[in-house]
């Protein structure tokens, strides 16, 4: 890390996560992190990205990356999750790791318990949510009272959403794909956090295409002993992504809308917070502050990041439900 602590950020995948930590790293938070390169196994990719933002200095290799860098961003699908951690904290470096931790139980759980004191976390964004902080200001005010149940609900026009088509050759596979690990892991991150410790009680996934992910899903669980229902389906919606988190009390009730809406229940109708706002305006504040706990984590700081323990609890109850 240079005199100021800023720090040296490399970046493994040129896809949709790479490019969008790219920006944000170059646009939102220049004075945290500063981006030393990246690499990718596809030239075109890497191409694509040079010509998207020019002067990007593209790695030779995955070795090279991990040598000119201070933190690596593992952005590549998740099977090699693992293998890029592993070479990056063997490196001495700290990890900044995509979702899912990775889709092999065992060896995530290996890596977990090998990585206990490691300089390692995981993106979920949520982690950074100002609507998760307002609904976190709510919960401590007892706006809801004594919690009695959890709803979780994800819907999707098509998977995969539009903006990710790119990317249909493994995110619409069931190997290492689907909604559930994309976007339900995010939910149960949040209610993790919020909430407690996850136990899967029952769960059932729907693959009606051969060789394609999930289609839906349902399942009950336990949330630090909280009763949750979780649901998901795709062709329910005419929305690209529409999903709610909702909590229920016995004096009223609060939700996360469409990722970054924080509303309560006022009279019978949701009444959003003053300061909400569209996912596309949080997004860049929301990524602002992963990277500034990006930095904090790779100087051995206290972050508020998603840790590996964190990211492979979500894991383990994402694939119990997939292999049902």
């Amino acid at each position: 890390m240079s005199g100021s602590g800023i720090v040296g950020l490399g970046i493994i995948g040129a896809g949709i996560m790479g490019e969008r930590m790219l920006r944000a790293a170059l646009e939102q938070a220049g004075d945290v992190v500063r981006v030393t390169g990246i690499w990718d196994p596809s030239g075109d990719a890497l191409a694509r990205i040079g010509a998207a933002v020019p002067g990007t200095a593209a790695a030779e290799s995955p070795e090279a990356l991990i040598a000119g860098a201070d933190c690596v961003y593992i952005a590549s699908p998740p099977a090699s999750h693992l293998d890029h951690a592993r070479a990056a904290l063997s490196a001495g470096r700290a990890v900044f790791c995509e979702k899912p931790l990775a889709v092999d139980v065992a060896a995530a759980r290996e890596f977990a318990a090998g990585s206990k004191d490691a300089r390692a976390a995981v993106n979920f964004p949520m982690a950074s949510s100002l609507a998760v902080a307002t609904l976190r200001d709510w919960l401590a005010a007892k706006a809801v009272g004594t919690p009695l149940r959890l709803e979780v609900e994800v819907a999707f026009a098509n998977w995969p959403r539009g903006w990710q088509r790119d990317a249909a050759g493994w995110l619409d596979r069931p190997a290492q794909g689907g909604f559930t690990r994309e976007v339900v892991s995010h939910f149960l991150f949040l209610t993790r956090r919020l909430c407690g410790e996850l136990v899967l009680e029952a769960g059932r996934a729907s693959f009606p295409a051969p060789g394609m992910s999930e289609r839906a899903i349902a399942a009950r669980l336990l949330a630090g002993g909280l009763p949750v229902s979780l649901s998901g389906a795709v062709g329910t919606s005419l929305k690209d992504d529409h999903n709610t988190w909702t909590l229920w009390g016995d004096k009223g009730a609060i939700r996360l809308r469409d990722w970054s809406v924080a509303e309560r229940l006022v009279d019978g109708a949701w009444v959003p917070d003053p300061a909400a706002m569209p996912n596309e305006r949080m997004r860049p504040l929301v990524l602002r502050r992963q990277l500034e706990g990006v930095a904090r984590m790779t100087r051995g700081e206290t972050h508020h990041l998603a840790t590996i323990q964190e990211a492979l609890d979500v894991q383990l109850v994402v694939e119990a439900i997939l292999a049902e």
